[in-house]
């Protein structure tokens, strides 16, 4: 039975577990992940953590701690900055026990950890390999990266390789990127580790590249982030396209050939949603996206992160329903309500950090490695350090022209609105809309304040059942969102 709602990002604020896998488990829904740090200097510099919530409440999500360590591998490369333990994939094996595998910078191996348990203490198990015992990755081929897995229905293992970005020489490591698409590989369950698909590299078409040229995958060419699911009978491969921001899907009746392009899942920027036809025009700073689908009673879900920080590397863990029509996936917009099956309560008190609209007069950027400035733009941070626990993230530098918006509310029985404020803002005002180039539903005059201060506003009788709420500011000023509330 639900407890609470959902928000996006639907863990606490606090935590940065971007690359999502999400797997059922006895009735709870467990996300395995790669692990940033806030304000890190790198991707993926911490330890896999686990979370879980019950099927029935995907509000309530459940911290299980550090399920595996870096230091466990044998083959930890001693700096850590740029080999950190990357994107992972867990599967349960015919023997009941659970196997986690993930990639390390500087070992070019796919790596297996071990577990009683889906969310236990995992251990270190061996590495993916040839019949003759020969790791793959260690006779020259394409990058491996980001394992995705399946077991199928049938009990055959399968895994899923492969890394097509050419403009990254501290990450390949001396190694090529693929330019064939994924790799394919046929493990034994009864070891979970040797590959009995062949010597012989395999890929299953989900083209990159050159070879994407005058193909249906042109506009969204296999980049990175190899996930594989199985629904109704069909093989859906889900991976980040060369574009980056872009999780993207092709659908096959078998699990090593015969995909076709399927199109976009989810954009980081809901780039392509109609009103947005490219980066220049996203709702929020775009950067890499990697996760999965999922069914959970009924209803189907796509797993993906945001970015956060000005930066690319603190990136944070959303899901979106998603409509699954005979077959197709349709893209799913960016919301604040992500996993709440509906939208959120007129009536309470709202963190600023579920924003899933947030840009500045001059739109938004491509995030990189290093911040950018502020400028004009608002974007999202927290002021105490990483894993500081309580909820510190907030929107800052909300400023002229700038918009920062959340879907959805049900809005019927909605009166005044509250937003809560730090800052520089004398003689500004917050206009209120429900669309975002729609007309003012409330202004609310702010000032300056140096603690937080609510300034509330009375809202139209009757707005509706699923709304959207923005926020702009009118004025010269600087400010802090800390959070909102509707009564």
């Amino acid at each position: 039975m639900k407890t609470r709602q959902a928000f996006n990002p639907y863990l606490p604020s606090w935590e940065y577990v971007p690359d999502a896998e999400p797997h059922i488990v006895d009735g709870r829904v467990y996300v395995y992940g790669s692990h940033d740090l806030f304000n890190g200097l790198n991707f993926c510099l911490g330890d896999y953590v686990c979370w879980s919530a019950p099927v029935d409440d995907l509000g309530n999500w459940t911290y299980h701690g550090c399920i595996y360590k870096r230091e466990q591998d044998p083959a930890a490369p001693r700096i850590r900055l740029t080999n950190g333990l990357a994107a992972p994939d867990m599967v349960k094996g015919p023997d009941g026990r659970y196997y986690l595998y993930y990639f390390m910078g500087g070992t070019k191996m796919i790596s297996v950890a071990v577990c009683d348990e889906p969310a236990g203490k995992y251990e270190f198990y061996g590495y993916v390999k040839y019949k003759d015992g020969t790791p793959i990755g260690k006779r020259g081929e394409p990058f491996q990266f980001d394992p995705g897995c399946l077991m199928d229905t049938d009990g055959r293992l399968y895994l899923y390789t492969g890394f097509a970005f050419g403009g990254n020489p501290i990450l390949l490591d001396g190694s090529q990127p693929t330019k064939k698409g994924p790799m394919f590989f046929e493990l034994d369950p009864s070891d979970m580790l040797t590959v009995i698909s062949g010597d012989e590299l395999k890929y299953i078409g989900v083209l990159t590249g050159e070879e994407a040229k005058g193909t249906a995958f042109e506009s969204q060419p296999f980049g990175e982030a190899s996930s594989m699911r199985k629904f109704n009978g069909k093989y859906y491969f889900i991976y980040s396209s060369l574009n980056s921001h872009n999780l993207c899907y092709a659908v096959s009746d078998y699990p090593d050939h015969g995909f076709e392009y399927g199109g976009v899942l989810v954009s980081c920027g809901d780039v392509g949603l109609p009103g947005v036809p490219d980066t220049a025009h996203a709702r929020m700073c775009t950067g890499n996206t990697h996760g999965s689908l999922i069914e959970i009673e009924g209803k189907y879900y796509v797993f993906y992160h945001r970015h956060s920080n000005r930066k690319q590397s603190s990136r944070q863990a959303c899901a979106e329903e998603i409509r699954f029509e005979d077959g197709k996936f349709y893209q799913a917009e960016m919301t604040s309500c992500g996993l709440n099956r509906g939208p959120l309560a007129g009536k309470g008190h709202y963190p600023s950090y579920i924003a899933c609209n947030v840009y500045g007069i001059n739109g938004t950027r491509f995030m990189s490695m290093f911040k950018y400035r502020k400028g004009s733009n608002p974007y999202l941070t927290q002021s105490g350090k990483d894993r500081e626990e309580g909820e510190d993230q907030f929107v800052a530098n909300f400023c002229e022209g700038c918009t920062v918006g959340y879907k959805y509310f049900d809005l019927r029985e909605t009166k005044t609105l509250k937003i809560n404020l730090v800052g520089h803002g004398n003689g500004c005002t917050v206009t209120v809309r429900t669309e975002e180039n729609g007309k003012p539903i409330a202004r609310i005059p702010v000032e300056s304040t140096k603690e937080e201060k609510g300034f509330s506003g009375k809202l139209p009788d009757g707005l509706g059942e699923k709304k959207a709420l923005y926020f702009s500011l009118e004025g010269k000023g600087s400010l802090k969102i800390v959070s909102f509330d509707l009564m």
